[in-house]
């Protein structure tokens, strides 16, 4: 009997996971021993603790294209254009850079300025080009700066815009808080659903990034809905947690979609986007 025979008579028998235990021991040996070189290399040269910032893998980048494409309704290559954009913006790299460096909690951020998805943020607020972003978490600023940097393309083309980010923390937005990037943001700082009831203008487009607790997301949705303009488009940083803007979609009556971020040479498996419009 041939090699292959055997293999396949071993299939047919109580034997076959004991003959397979090698293979399938060095395929998770082999997954395991990469992850474990990413972490000790990210615990030996990242400062950051949290909201970890990362490139995307090459083919997460292309998929994010597509689902922006799809969502905004528009040519993937135009995405792919918006996406190269930030991702060129020398000016704003450099001031995040500097602002990093200058910064009080400096010692727990990275030098290297690196977006993930929010660059599928800046693509989708290029697209549609909103009056009013709201934002819920703010944190350093990263995404503020990314919103702020598609919303002053806009203006330059003609669609002004402002983006209003609330967060809890007096301390956070410390690189959203120069021009000219702190001329579209408002930062707002106080509870999310008091302030979420506070807007005086419509809302175009509204990201949860905050508190990412299904109550709290849950009660963001809820607040924001009598605030949103027609055709708003809701956003969720915590999509790959909950389903919790899935189910606001479908009470609601509206479509939804998530994509799912592959970070590049990181042991994080990664966030993500969904979208309900």
């Amino acid at each position: 009997m041939d090699a292959t025979k055997l293999r396949r008579a071993i299939a047919r028998t109580p034997l076959a996971p004991v003959a397979a235990f090698p293979k399938r021991l060095a395929r998770v040996a082999r997954h395991d021993a990469k992850v474990l070189r990413t972490s000790a290399r990210w615990l030996l040269t990242s400062r950051e603790h949290h909201n970890y910032t990362y490139d995307l893998t090459k083919l997460s980048r292309h998929h994010l294209a597509w689902f922006v494409s799809v969502v905004c309704d528009i040519p993937v290559k135009q995405v792919r254009a918006y996406l190269d954009e930030i991702e060129s913006d020398d000016t704003l790299r450099q001031h995040i850079q500097q602002a990093t460096a200058g910064a009080a909690r400096r010692g727990l951020a990275d030098k290297q300025v690196r977006y993930a998805r929010r660059i599928g943020w800046y693509a989708i607020v290029r697209a549609s080009r909103p009056t009013h972003v709201v934002e819920t978490g703010v944190d350093k600023g990263l995404g503020s700066c990314v919103l702020a940097a598609a919303l002053l393309r806009n203006a330059a083309e003609g669609h002004t815009g402002r983006v209003t980010s609330l967060d809890i923390n007096p301390e956070a937005g410390y690189l959203a808080r120069t021009a000219p990037w702190a001329e579209v943001v408002d930062l707002v700082i106080g509870d999310s659903i008091a302030s979420i009831a506070a807007l005086d203008r419509p809302v175009d487009l509204f990201l949860h990034d905050s508190d990412h607790s299904r109550a709290h997301e849950r009660r963001e949705f809820e607040a924001v809905e009598s605030k949103l303009a027609p055709n708003a488009l809701l956003l969720t940083d915590n999509v790959t947690a909950t389903n919790v803007l899935a189910e606001h979609a479908e009470r609601t009556g509206r479509r939804f979609l998530a994509y799912r971020e592959t970070p590049a040479n990181h042991w994080y498996p990664g966030d993500g986007i969904g979208v309900a419009w």
